[in-house]
């Protein structure tokens, strides 16, 4: 890993300013509202319309990616990224009102679609870099943790930025799109693994996915969801904490951004400490995910009988614990489970669900906002008790010891998680 350690450095800046991107615009949602004169709704659609171009092009540029390299992926995307923060920037210095909104738009939808193409694509560039299971998982816990360290700063930074301009975080994507396009060109060097995909045809390719969708499905699909369940909860939880703390309590600036980032400290702190301690453990990996997402359950529910402003930052921030604790855990079963030549797509699949939780967080919430305190965290609560269940029932570590040698036959029992046939009562 110490051979790696810039490398991974350079890798983790991706998740960082990805997340910055687009969470660095939370705390100035109501200002945007306010300044172009939109409703609550449309202005949430900044954050779905980045999630759901990057939730279209996924797939496409995983895909890419096991055929051409990651890098060769990677690079391109963070300059159309910086591209829609551009756009963004002209609109709301040249134009106004829904012109400028909808202008706005179309630079969120093109900063997705470069979204897609950077953080997704670092999973597997990080298992195709090591093979020692043990190191992928700290290093994927690492990724994880740039990620939400990402989500901490964003609040604080975005807020702050919003005392200056209300479009300054615009300003900045094209910025940190650009320091973290250098460091990956100049840092990062090619993985030793072969590139076996690349002379693999397109139909033979795709069929190679759909033979392990089917065989590894009810695992997979589960992790997926649980992605998009954590995505959701998180990002809906920001969108309303956002929108409470300036109506409710009058918090603007630089005080409702540090607020804001109570919650994402401590879902960063747990995505590190789960990362480190979770190592090639299969069945650590599965009960520690079961473990916060219960914690985030239980958190939910509580906060659906709290009413002051502590109690629900207090069980806010320990669903967000739930969260981080859970995530490294999915993280490092899909990634260690899937060969490199498929490695892309397949996670490729899993970041989309996630973008899908992160799409459609902000506008739920808004829409459940209106219709009362405790069917709001009812609704959260139920989503994690989906992902409790999916992670207790659907995913199970294979048992046994990991063998050394053997044939193909053996590989998958040595790998990949497994799905126990249910018997019939």
């Amino acid at each position: 890993m110490k051979d790696r350690k810039w490398d991974l450095a350079a890798l983790a800046s991706i998740p960082l300013v990805m997340t910055l991107g687009n969470s660095m615009l939370l705390p100035v949602l109501p200002q945007i509202s306010r300044e172009l004169k939109i409703s609550s709704f449309q202005v949430s659609m900044l954050i779905t319309v980045f999630g759901l171009m990057a939730i279209v092009m996924i797939p496409v540029a995983g895909y890419l990616s096991d055929r051409f390299g990651r890098k060769k992926v990677i690079l391109p995307s963070l300059l159309i990224a910086a591209a829609g923060g551009g756009i963004c920037v002209a609109a709301a210095w040249f134009a106004e009102g829904l012109t400028a909104y909808w202008i706005i738009i179309g630079g969120r939808v093109l900063q997705g679609i470069g979204a897609a193409g950077a953080f997704p694509i670092v999973l597997p560039f990080v298992g195709d870099l090591f093979e020692d299971e043990k190191v992928i998982s700290k290093s994927l816990g690492l990724i994880e943790t740039s990620n939400t360290f990402g989500k901490v700063l964003s609040p604080i930074l975005g807020a702050y930025l919003g005392l200056v301009l209300w479009y300054a975080p615009f300003i900045a994507i094209p910025i940190l799109c650009a320091i973290s396009f250098l460091l990956v060109a100049f840092l990062v060097r090619k993985p030793e693994p072969k590139e076996a995909a690349a002379n693999v045809g397109v139909r033979k390719f795709m069929s190679g996915i759909a033979g392990i969708l089917r065989e590894k499905g009810r695992w997979l699909y589960a992790i997926f969801a649980i992605g998009g369940i954590s995505m959701f909860v998180t990002f809906g939880v920001l969108f309303y904490l956002s929108e409470m703390l300036e109506e409710s309590y009058n918090l603007h600036g630089a005080r409702k951004g540090y607020v804001l980032a109570i919650p994402l400290a401590l879902l960063c702190l747990a995505s590190y400490g789960s990362g480190k301690v979770i190592g090639q453990s299969k069945a650590r990996m599965k009960w520690l995910g079961f473990g916060g997402m219960l914690v985030l359950t239980a958190a939910m529910l509580i906060a659906g009988f709290g009413a002051g402003l502590y109690q629900i930052i207090v069980f806010l921030s320990l669903g967000g614990l739930g969260i981080g604790v859970s995530l490294p855990c999915m993280d490092a079963l899909i990634t260690e489970g899937i060969e490199q030549e498929n490695r892309g797509t397949i996670t490729s699949l899993y970041s989309s669900m996630r973008f899908i939780g992160v799409s459609l967080g902000p506008p739920a919430v808004s829409l459940l906002m209106s219709r009362g305190h405790w069917l709001l965290f009812g609704t959260l609560a139920a989503a994690g008790a989906v992902g409790g269940l999916l992670t207790l029932f659907a995913v199970h570590p294979s048992r046994g010891k990991k063998e050394k040698g053997g044939d193909g036959g053996g590989h998958t029992a040595k790998r990949l998680p497994h799905i126990f046939a249910q018997r019939a009562r």
